[in-house]
């Protein structure tokens, strides 16, 4: 994962990170490493990151803290972020926004379960409390069919899905 925000991604200030694999051996590696592109990294997919090593760049305290305050403001006022939610969905496609393809799409608000396309981002697909993974991969899919159908493109998924994933999810 390259995990980014506010022009700047964690490959823009990862020194090194530890992980773990499947047999339980302990791997370190450099940011060259890393292998990373947009919201994505070369690392191999067994791999549990344990710790992380960042370089951060000195500056006046102060200053500091307003732009850290005016970031969490920006977020506040824009995306869901007291809701039970996994981040941001989708990647963004080249050129575009993907919660602006979702919104074209007249997803905002979508249900399926106990899951929904949030009305405030609808880039976060939020769990009202009893979502299943079979509700939230379904609205998943039912907006990526959806935004596919009315402007072409297809949507990447961004958040890193974990067991089987369904053969053919229903549409909601």
């Amino acid at each position: 994962m390259n995990g980014g925000a506010h022009g700047r991604e964690t490959k823009d200030i990862l020194v090194e990170a530890r992980a773990v694999d499947r047999t339980g051996k302990v791997h370190i590696l450099s940011n060259a490493d890393m292998g990373y592109a947009y919201r994505h990294c070369s690392a191999p997919d067994d791999f549990i990151f344990t710790e992380a090593l960042f370089a951060g760049t000195p500056g006046d305290r102060q200053t500091i803290i307003a732009e850290m305050n005016e970031v969490a403001e920006y977020r506040e006022e824009h995306q869901p972020i007291k809701s039970r939610t996994g981040g941001s969905t989708f990647k963004n496609p080249p050129g575009h926004s993907a919660w602006q393809l979702i919104d074209k799409a007249g997803c905002r608000g979508l249900r399926a379960g106990g899951a929904h396309v949030s009305e405030k981002h609808c880039n976060f697909l939020i769990n009202e409390g009893e979502a299943t993974a079979n509700d939230l991969e379904r609205l998943g899919e039912t907006v990526r069919r959806r935004v596919k159908d009315a402007t072409g493109i297809e949507l990447e998924w961004e958040i890193r899905r974990l067991g089987v994933p369904m053969e053919q999810p229903e549409t909601v």
